[in-house]
């Protein structure tokens, strides 16, 4: 008579390493968000910029921008400025409103000619509702980065995610030293404060 020898399974250790990497790699792609692109024609960004004896606002066309967006909640997403297209919205004669926005152009604020681009992108993103949140991120300007923190409102209407948000920043921290008090004294009724503040809006698509 014949006996069979019954060899006992051995797990192959190559087969449990694939096996735990196919099933880390699965969990991270269910979690990766839904990135939607925002409307670049319905999106805004008014900047506000004050001094002694008033101020002066105007705009910045995004160029792109995206949201990370995953069940109802923001987890990222970034926006870039085009420098190139500022405006000044407060000065209606023609003369003036060009010499203001040729100076925010030079070399005293924004160097234009040199950093056409400005961006934002979200480092953090923490709610408790899902409609208030505060938003972290790193902040370009003249190719120098430095970290932002700012309260932001998400809503969804018609389909919509509608982010709107105040970011203020110290324009001193990207060298834009012009008439700061920080740095130049006796500047009286000429100076003009650091801070700066951009009243963006991002309008996406579920």
């Amino acid at each position: 008579m014949q006996v069979l020898r019954v060899i006992p399974f051995k797990p192959n250790p190559y087969m449990k390493i694939f096996t735990l990497l196919f099933t880390l790699a699965f969990t991270a792609l269910s979690i990766v968000p839904e990135v939607a692109t925002v409307d670049t024609s319905e999106s805004t960004i008014t900047w506000t910029a004050k001094k002694v004896t008033g101020q002066h606002h105007g705009k910045v066309p995004i160029s792109s921008a995206t949201l990370d967006y995953q069940n109802g909640k923001i987890l990222g997403g970034t926006f870039e400025m085009d420098m190139t297209n500022l405006t000044v919205e407060d000065i209606t004669d023609a003369g003036s409103n060009k010499r203001l926005t040729d100076h925010l152009k030079s070399d005293d604020f924004f160097s234009v000619e040199k950093n056409n681009k400005s961006k934002f992108v979200i480092t953090k993103a923490t709610t408790t509702n899902g409609k208030d949140y505060q938003l972290t991120g790193d902040l370009t300007i003249k190719n120098m980065t430095k970290p932002v923190t700012f309260p932001a409102t998400v809503a969804v209407n018609g389909g919509k995610i509608i982010a709107t948000g105040k970011l203020t920043f110290d324009r001193t921290h990207y060298d834009i030293k012009y008439r700061s008090g920080s740095y130049f004294e006796n500047l009286a009724d000429k100076m003009i404060y650091d801070d700066v503040e951009l009243d963006v809006k991002l309008v996406a698509s579920e």
